[in-house]
């Protein structure tokens, strides 16, 4: 396999939440380094999140582990148990199904860069604890709906 250079890897940036709930988010580059390796079964990103920046809004999933490793700049991780900063070298890990809300909030007045690697699980849900709001992938496709699994308003 050839070194998988980031410069070379088309960064993503926006967000995919539907109105209203995208407000403020989008202020971030993330290169997906296993993409462009060919890699199916976890996801591995290189995310730089802007000063004042929210990585998204606070979320657990069901069927897929998360882990965050650190790399440059300071970030707080929000999540259940309260506000935790982080340094350069510490990491966060999150556990499929365990109901912790969390997201990255960039307070600083520089970029943060961290590595974010995660399970592609075939199916999954998605919650958003402070937002009637859930994400669902499985055979019918990804979809948002409200937290009961009704439609989005206007959708």
């Amino acid at each position: 396999m050839p070194v998988i250079r980031r410069q070379d890897v088309k960064p993503m940036t926006g967000t995919s939440y539907p109105p209203p709930y995208d407000k403020g988010f989008g202020r971030y580059q993330a290169w997906p380094l296993s993409d462009a390796g060919g890699l199916t079964q976890f996801g591995a990103y290189v995310e730089t999140l802007d000063a004042g920046a929210t990585s998204s809004n606070r979320h657990w999933h069901e069927n897929e582990d998360e882990f965050v490793y650190l790399l440059e700049g300071e970030l707080v991780l929000v999540d259940d148990h309260g506000e935790h900063p982080m340094r350069p070298g510490d990491a966060a890990a999150f556990k499929a199904g365990d109901p912790n809300g969390h997201h990255l909030q960039n307070r600083s007045q520089q970029p943060a860069t961290y590595l974010v690697v995660g399970t592609r699980a075939a199916t999954d849900v998605c919650h958003y604890p402070d937002l009637d709001l859930l994400y669902t992938r499985d055979e019918n496709g990804p979809r948002y709906t409200r937290a009961d699994g009704s439609p989005l308003p206007g959708r």
